[in-house]
C-alpha cells in the first residue's frame, strides 16, 4: 500500500445499529476498491472485519476492525481508512476506540427499519465527538424500503440539518438509480458502477423541496451566497460544493445517500462522497491540544514534519504476532528503527516494522505521516490510551473516554487451583478490551468482574474458555454488608484460668453504645477510676475490642459505629496477662454486643438515571421496586430527564441490563458508593438466613 499525506486520507467510523449493515458496506467498499478480489458474507463467516471466532460464532460485531481502502475521486487518489464498528449496546466501548481515532462518521440508518435506537446514540456520540457525517440509508433494495418515511424520521430526530443529496428512482420496480440534487444529474446503477443517465420525468414534486432545502443550507454560509439567494441568482457548482463542504465540515449539514450494499449499489458514490465531502486531518484537527512533561498545555500541528506524536487507541492480542497497537499518527513521520517512548510508562522502544491492519492482516509500509493510523507490534507495556513520542519531544494526549462498566458479577474458576491462570487470562483480556475490569475483593473471599452489559460478559467467558483454556463461573456477587448496634448494653466479663503455676485472670466491665460515626469500626475509651484494671492492661482491652468487631454477631459481618467504654474489673497481681484482659474482652463484647440492639447494615448507591421523558413513569416504578429512594429530578440539555435517587447496592448489579431492556437502550445511568444505612427486617432475616446456610455448608 502506498504512503499518503493528511491532505488525501479520509479516517472514517462507520457507527449505526447493529444489523444495518455496517460490516456488509466495509466488505463491499474493500471489493470495489480492489483491496479484496472476492467479496465476504456474515453469513459464510469470511469477513475481513468479523474475524474474531467469538464473531464468526456469533453473526455480528464485537470488535472494531480497520480496513484501509484507496480510491480515486475527481482524479485524486485517496486513502480511507474504515473503523467498522459494533452496533450492539454492550460493545460501546470499540466505538469510543474508533471515535478517538476518527475525522468523520458514516451513519448507516436501514431503508425498511428507519432511525432506530442506535441511530439515536451514533448521532449523539459523534456530536459529543464533534464529528462531521454523512448518513449512509443501506437496503434500498429491500421490497419494504421506504426512503421518504426515514427522511422524515431523520429530520424529525435531528432537525434542519438533515439533507438528502439523492433521489432514487425505479425502474420495473426495482431501485436502479438516483438524482444527484447538488449536481442535478441523472445516475443510474450497473453493477458496481454509475453511468450519467437523464433526470426521470415525475420526480418535481420530490426534487423541487430537496434542491430548494439545499440551495438555502449554501446560502446559510455566507453573506455573499445569501444575498445571491435572495436576488434569485444561480449558483456556480464551484459555490455549491464549496458551500456544502463548510457546511459539512462545520456540523450544519448533514448529507443523506442511499444504495445498498448487498448489492454494491451506491458505495463507490458514497466512497466519492466521504472523499469529497469529509474533512481530511488536517482540516478536521490542524491541531492536537497536549501535555508537556512540566504539565503545560501545548497544540501539536498536524504535519509530517517534525516530532513524531501519537496516541494508541486500541490494543489486541494477536497469537503470533502478541500484543498489536493500533496508533493514530498525531504529528511527524513514523519509520522503522525509530527509537520513540510511552510517555506514561516512561518505556523506550525501537520500532521494527511499520504496519497497516486490513482486518486481521499485517500490511507492512515504509512509513506512517500526520493524520494516519497503523499499528505497531510488541510494545510490551504499551496500553491503549497511551501516548508514544519521540524522545526530544514527549507529549500527553488524552485517553479513550470509556465509559463505566457497572454490569457486576463475581468469577471463579470451576477447577480449584486454577485462580493464577484465570486471573492470568484476564489480565490478557483487559489489554484488549478496557471496558473489562476485575477486582478483587479481599474482604469477600470473591474477584469481582465488571462490563458494559450481560452479552459483554458472556463474550468474555467464551474468550477465557476458547482461547485461554480456562472454564469459569460467573455468579451474584456477595455484597459487604455491614453490622452496628443501636443500643446499649453493660456486661463484665471474667476470664479465670488455672493450670498449676501461673494462672490466667482478667476481668472487665464494659458499656457497648452507638459511636455515632459509621467510619470507624469502633471508639475505645476507659473511665477507670482507683486503678481497679491498671493502665498497661488498656491496650490488651483496646486489642480484644479490635479483634471482636472483625466479625459481628448476627450474620459474621464487621462491625462498625460501635463505642466501648471501659468502666471497671478487677486484676491479679501474679496470673493477670495482656492475653488474659484480651480474652475477657473478647468475652464480654460476645454477651454485651446481643443486647445492645445489634442490626445489619447495607452499602447505599448514589444513582443517576437518564432516560427520555417517556421512560420516566417506567423507571421510578422500577427504582421503587428496588427499594430506592427518588431524591430529585431534573433534565439535561438535550432535554432528557435526570433522576436522583439512593438505591441499595445489592439491587443494582444487573441494572445494566434491566435498564437496557426497559428503555430499549435509550437510558443510561451512573452510580458510585453513599453510605451505610439500616436495612429492613425482612431483608435483614434473609442475609441471616443465607450467612447460616453459608456458614452450614462450609461446616459439611
Amino acid at each position: 500500500m502506498e504512503v499518503y499525506s493528511a491532505e488525501n486520507i479520509r479516517n472514517i467510523v462507520l457507527l449505526g445499529h447493529g444489523g444495518v449493515g455496517k460490516t456488509t458496506i466495509a466488505e463491499r467498499m474493500a471489493l470495489i476498491s480492489k483491496a479484496t478480489t472476492r467479496m465476504g458474507s456474515i453469513a459464510e463467516k469470511n469477513t475481513i472485519s468479523d474475524y474474531d471466532p467469538e464473531e464468526t460464532k456469533r453473526g455480528f460485531s464485537i470488535n472494531t476492525s480497520l480496513i484501509p481502502i484507496e480510491w480515486s475521486s475527481s482524479f485524486i487518489k485517496h486513502k480511507i481508512n474504515i473503523l467498522d464498528t459494533p452496533g450492539f449496546f454492550d460493545f460501546a466501548g470499540e466505538q469510543e476506540e474508533a471515535i478517538r481515532a476518527a475525522g468523520g462518521a458514516v451513519i448507516v440508518v436501514s431503508a425498511k427499519s428507519g432511525v432506530q435506537v442506535g441511530t439515536e446514540i451514533a448521532w449523539d456520540k459523534c456530536e459529543k465527538a464533534r464529528l462531521p457525517r454523512l448518513i449512509f440509508v443501506n437496503q434500498m433494495d429491500d421490497p419494504e424500503a421506504d426512503l421518504t418515511r426515514v427522511l422524515q424520521q431523520l429530520q424529525d430526530k435531528f432537525g434542519k440539518t438533515i439533507a438528502p443529496f439523492q433521489v432514487p428512482f425505479k425502474e420495473n420496480g426495482e431501485f436502479s438509480g438516483f438524482v444527484n440534487i447538488p449536481k442535478m444529474e441523472g445516475r443510474r446503477f450497473v453493477g458496481n458502477r454509475v453511468e450519467d443517465c437523464p433526470v426521470p420525468e415525475g420526480l418535481d414534486t420530490q426534487i423541487h423541496p430537496i434542491r430548494q432545502m439545499i440551495l438555502e443550507a449554501v446560502a446559510s454560509t455566507s453573506d455573499d451566497l445569501m444575498e445571491k439567494f435572495f436576488n434569485d441568482e444561480e449558483f456556480t457548482q464551484e459555490e455549491i460544493m464549496t458551500a456544502l463542504r463548510t457546511g459539512i465540515n462545520e456540523r450544519e449539514i448533514v448529507p443523506v445517500l442511499c444504495g445498498s450494499a448487498i448489492n454494491g449499489m451506491g458505495i463507490g458514490v458514497l466512497m466519492s462522497s466521504i472523499c469529497s465531502y469529509l474533512p481530511n486531518p488536517v482540516m478536521a484537527y490542524p491541531t492536537h491540544a497536549a501535555v508537556d512533561t512540566n504539565g503545560n498545555t501545548v497544540t501539536v500541528p498536524c504535519q509530517p514534519a517534525g516530532a513524531f506524536t501519537g496516541t494508541v487507541f486500541k490494543t489486541t492480542v494477536d497469537p503470533f504476532l502478541g500484543k498489536i497497537s493500533y496508533i493514530k499518527v498525531m504529528s511527524g513521520t513514523l519509520r522503522p528503527n525509530d527509537t520513540i517512548i510511552n510517555v506514561q510508562k516512561q518505556a523506550e522502544n525501537r520500532v521494527s516494522r511499520v504496519y497497516v491492519m486490513r482486518g486481521k492482516e499485517q500490511i507492512e509500509v515504509p512509513e506512517l505521516r500526520a493524520g494516519d493510523i497503523g499499528a505497531l507490534t510488541k510494545l510490551a507495556v504499551t496500553q491503549t490510551g497511551d501516548s508514544l513520542t519521540s524522545k526530544d519531544f514527549q507529549v500527553t494526549y488524552p485517553g479513550v473516554p470509556f465509559a463505566k462498566s457497572l454490569m457486576c458479577m463475581a468469577i471463579s474458576p470451576k477447577t480449584k487451583g486454577d485462580d493464577a491462570r484465570m486471573n492470568g487470562a484476564l489480565t490478557r483480556i483487559m489489554e484488549e478490551d478496557p471496558t473489562i475490569r476485575v477486582v478483587n475483593d479481599a474482604e469477600m473471599k470473591q474477584e469481582l468482574i465488571y462490563g458494559t452489559g450481560e452479552q459483554h460478559l458472556d463474550v468474555t467467558v467464551n474468550k477465557l474458555k476458547n482461547l485461554f483454556k480456562v472454564d469459569v463461573v460467573l455468579s451474584k456477587p456477595k455484597v459487604s454488608y455491614r453490622e452496628t448496634i443501636r443500643g446499649k448494653a453493660e456486661v463484665r466479663d471474667k476470664y479465670k484460668k488455672q493450670s498449676g503455676g501461673h494462672g490466667q485472670y482478667g476481668d472487665v466491665q464494659i458499656i457497648f453504645e452507638p459511636s455515632g460515626d459509621l467510619s470507624k469500626p469502633y471508639e475505645f475509651e476507659e473511665q477507670i477510676f482507683g486503678g481497679s484494671v491498671p493502665k498497661n492492661y488498656f491496650p490488651a482491652v483496646e486489642k480484644g475490642i479490635a479483634e471482636s468487631v472483625q466479625e459481628g454477631v448476627l450474620a459474621g459481618y464487621p462491625m462498625v459505629g460501635v463505642k466501648a467504654i471501659l468502666t471497671d474489673g478487677s486484676y491479679h497481681p501474679v496470673d493477670s496477662s495482656e492475653m488474659a484482659f484480651k480474652t475477657a474482652t473478647s468475652m464480654a463484647f460476645k454477651d454485651g454486643i446481643p443486647k445492645a440492639k445489634p442490626v445489619i447494615l447495607e452499602p447505599i448507591m448514589n444513582v443517576t438515571v437518564t432516560v427520555p421523558e417517556e421512560y420516566l413513569g417506567d423507571i421510578m416504578g422500577d427504582l421503587n421496586k428496588r427499594r430506592g429512594r427518588v431524591m430529585g429530578m431534573d433534565h439535561d440539555e438535550s432535554g432528557k430527564q435526570v433522576i436522583q435517587a439512593e438505591v441499595p447496592m445489592s439491587e443494582m448489579f444487573t441494572y445494566t441490563a434491566d435498564l437496557r431492556s426497559m428503555t430499549q437502550g435509550r437510558g443510561t445511568f451512573d452510580m458510585e458508593f453513599a453510605r451505610y444505612e439500616e436495612t429492613l427486617p425482612d431483608v435483614q432475616r434473609k442475609i441471616i438466613e443465607e450467612a447460616e446456610k453459608e456458614k452450614a455448608a462450609k461446616a459439611e
